[in-house]
């Protein structure tokens, strides 16, 4: 439905986006994530028209919307857009709102479009009210109702809940993916919080200085990220220095088995999820002393240091385990561990 070749934009010196290239299936929601500045927003605003390539193409339906020798406006291109702001205009209704931009179209067409809009999000006693009465949440539907109001092709949303509060923001995130599937709305979504990102696309794309460093499912990327750079950009780690031999890194804790193979006898790092050490207290050879503890809703951080390791061991627990000052024994996963080249070489 989407497909975008080798996709390069520069601002002055500074190179936003380089060489990416990437496709989305009709009635795909696709996550875009990465840190401030990795060039997400850029390739969005490409997408969208209000930005051009200095290279590459962009298609829609094997159509070319931008190019080398062709440029479709973006009002032309049958792509909706819900800005981070939510962009509502101040001085209109929530139904003046949602009806801007669809002009001369059928009257008839247009209440019906209008009435299921705001019967399906919720807004139908909100229609005669202003922008500045409503809540971010509502503020936010608003937004998706004005840019479904035209029947998209395709929607794009850039940190369309990054304005919410936490617990807002989860609710509201749901109704919009609810809605957005039940509708079959092809979708690209920016966030810079991974597990917004994790929890809301069919496929996730992390970027990194304009580049693309890993694409797939939620699954992928959480459990095999491809380098450090994606590992450390969704969870905590554990790293423990060591090196390879035979299929294994051996370090100061033990030896441990690869998930991937790397050349024998590098410097390797073992990255171990502070979930994956089991503060069981039964017997082990590991053992440490408790240097801090962090209760974080569920479950419980406890840092321990170990002698031999210049960094404190962190694990997570669902039980209330270890005072501060108390020697604690621990073991580790038996299955294979992540590892990556010391220094990281992604």
């Amino acid at each position: 439905m989407l497909d975008l070749s080798q996709v390069s934009r520069r601002f002055g010196r500074a190179k936003a986006l380089n060489d990416v290239s990437m496709t989305v299936a009709e009635g795909e929601i696709v996550c875009l994530v990465g840190h401030s500045g990795c060039g997400k927003s850029t390739l969005l605003r490409i997408i969208a028209g209000i930005e051009k390539p200095d290279a590459g193409s962009v298609s829609i339906y094997g159509g070319q919307v931008a190019g080398p020798s062709r440029f479709v406006q973006p009002e032309h291109r049958k792509i909706g857009f819900v800005f981070q702001d939510y962009a509502l205009f101040p001085h209109l209704t929530v139904e003046k709102n949602i009806r801007f931009g669809l002009g001369n179209d059928d009257r008839r067409e247009v209440e019906q479009r209008i009435g299921e809009l705001t019967d399906r999000l919720g807004l139908a006693q909100m229609r005669q009210r202003y922008p500045h009465t409503l809540s971010g949440g509502e503020q936010q539907r608003v937004a998706l109702a004005r840019a479904l109001a035209r029947a998209p092709r395709l929607l794009l949303l850039d940190e369309p809940f990054s304005n919410l509060d936490r617990t807002l923001r989860e609710k509201v995130r749901q109704d919009t993916l609810g809605l957005l599937r039940a509708l079959g709305t092809t979708a690209v979504i920016v966030t810079h919080d991974p597990e917004e990102a994790l929890s809301s696309g069919d496929r996730v794309v992390l970027m990194r200085a304009g580049e693309i460093v890993q694409t797939g499912s939620s699954y992928e990327l959480y459990d095999s990220p491809n380098s450090a750079y994606a590992a450390d950009f969704f969870t905590t780690y554990n790293k423990v220095p060591g090196k390879v031999r035979s299929g294994h890194i051996q370090t100061a804790l033990g030896e441990f088995a690869l998930r991937s193979p790397l050349p024998e006898g590098a410097e390797a790092i073992a990255y171990i999820r502070p979930q994956d050490i089991d503060l069981s207290g039964a017997a082990d050879r590991h053992a440490g002393t408790v240097i801090d503890r962090s209760l974080m809703g569920e479950i419980e951080q406890v840092t321990i240091e170990v002698e031999g390791l210049a960094a404190p061991l962190k694990a997570r627990s669902t039980k209330r385990l270890g005072v501060i000052g108390d020697r604690i024994t621990f073991s580790f996963p038996r299955t294979p561990v992540l590892a990556f080249r010391s220094p990281d070489r992604d």
